[in-house]
């Protein structure tokens, strides 16, 4: 793994550009400021693979990145210029959904998948609880393994597990933090 800070700039532009240019970039990185503290974007060349607040440690999760997709993983900050705009917007409250090619290969077990492919359907500035989207999924039971889906989901704020909450009406956890997840939640229901 190769970071921007460890090479000088020009050289690092170099690295980046012949990484390209060969085929050789498989999971490009940067880091964007947000309200809820820096978030970690990774993409390979087939989407966005991953969001990460800071509470969940940026060393660990380039080193899962590098252990589970490729050791190929280098700040290469252009790739995810789009990702970094429209979670900006988002963050900002000028965008509702999220229009980019998403990487989905972290999401392990078919269930998990389904489960992450149905939250953005969950319509901005609204929620749904574990029950229901278990229910919608066809598996009324399975209301644990909802749970497990979002708090695995490797896309959060894009794929909007925040917006799935306890039956109760309770938050429920989120990898961002409790904080954060009721900060979106009113952010959104403004």
């Amino acid at each position: 793994m190769t970071t921007a800070e460890t090479v000088p700039d020009h050289l690092h532009a170099r690295l980046v550009r012949d990484a390209e240019a060969q085929g050789l970039l498989d999971v490009a990185y940067r880091t964007l400021d947000s309200p809820y503290g820096p978030l970690l974007l990774a993409a390979t060349p087939r989407g966005l693979v991953r969001v990460a607040f800071a509470a969940e440690g940026h060393d660990r999760v380039l080193a899962d990145l590098a252990a589970r997709l490729s050791p190929r993983v280098l700040a290469a900050p252009g790739r995810l210029d789009a990702a970094a705009r429209e979670l900006d917007e988002y963050l900002a409250g000028r965008r509702r959904a999220f229009d980019l090619p998403l990487d989905l290969a972290l999401a392990r077990g078919a269930f998990r998948r389904e489960v992450l492919d149905r939250l953005p359907a969950i319509a901005y500035g609204t929620t749904r609880t574990y029950a229901e989207v278990a229910r919608d999924a066809g598996r009324p039971a399975a209301v644990r393994a909802v749970g497990t889906a979002c708090a695995t989901n490797p896309l959060p704020l894009v794929v909007p597990c925040h917006r799935v909450v306890r039956t109760g009406g309770g938050l429920g956890d989120y990898l961002g933090g409790t904080g954060a997840k009721r900060a979106l939640l009113a952010m959104e229901s403004a």
